[in-house]
């Protein structure tokens, strides 16, 4: 199958409460998470082996082990995003939605000086390699409703409850 990237990315898979990910990385960073039951083809990268002990996977790992024990509102893993330069514009903002809160897709296009691409943002942050780390699980519909998610809704709606509590906690 060819691939946008022709980049050499490594990976390992990892038990979390929202199922199995796998971790996807180069030396230059974190290139994706991938979901147990991820389309194919949604993330197009080169994979060319399993490392377990890749550190750029690892850090990855310890660090999502932190978020989902209530422990970690930022990651500091470096990331290596593939895409277009506005999927990658969008991605980086989605970096800066706050922990715990939430934007619509008409909001990170307001964001991008671009408030009528409300459906180019919508499509690229349903590619966004980087789940998690890379919040699109923040982005909401305009009504308020939760919208599509590659890792499904119920994962998304576990994934903004868990933040939910984790800002409560902190602030009580």
């Amino acid at each position: 199958m060819p691939t946008a990237n022709r980049k050499a990315h490594v990976y390992k898979t990892v038990a979390t409460p929202v199922g199995a990910l796998t971790l996807v990385g180069s030396d230059h960073g974190l290139a994706a998470i991938l979901w147990e039951n991820d389309k194919p083809g949604r993330v197009r990268l080169n994979l060319t082996a399993r490392d377990d002990n890749h550190p750029v996977l690892l850090e990855t790992q310890r660090q999502l082990g932190e978020y989902f024990a209530g422990q970690r509102q930022r990651f500091s893993v470096k990331l290596d995003f593939t895409g277009t330069d506005f999927q990658k514009q969008v991605w980086r903002a989605l970096l800066t939605i706050p922990f715990g809160q939430t934007r619509s897709y008409g909001q990170i296009a307001a964001q991008l000086d671009n408030p009528k691409a409300v459906r180019a943002v919508g499509a690229a942050n349903g590619k966004n390699p980087i789940s998690i780390i890379a919040p699109c699980h923040r982005v909401i519909g305009a009504n308020g409703k939760l919208t599509g998610f590659a890792g499904g809704l119920e994962t998304k709606a576990y994934l903004l409850q868990l933040e939910t509590r984790t800002s409560a906690a902190r602030a009580a």
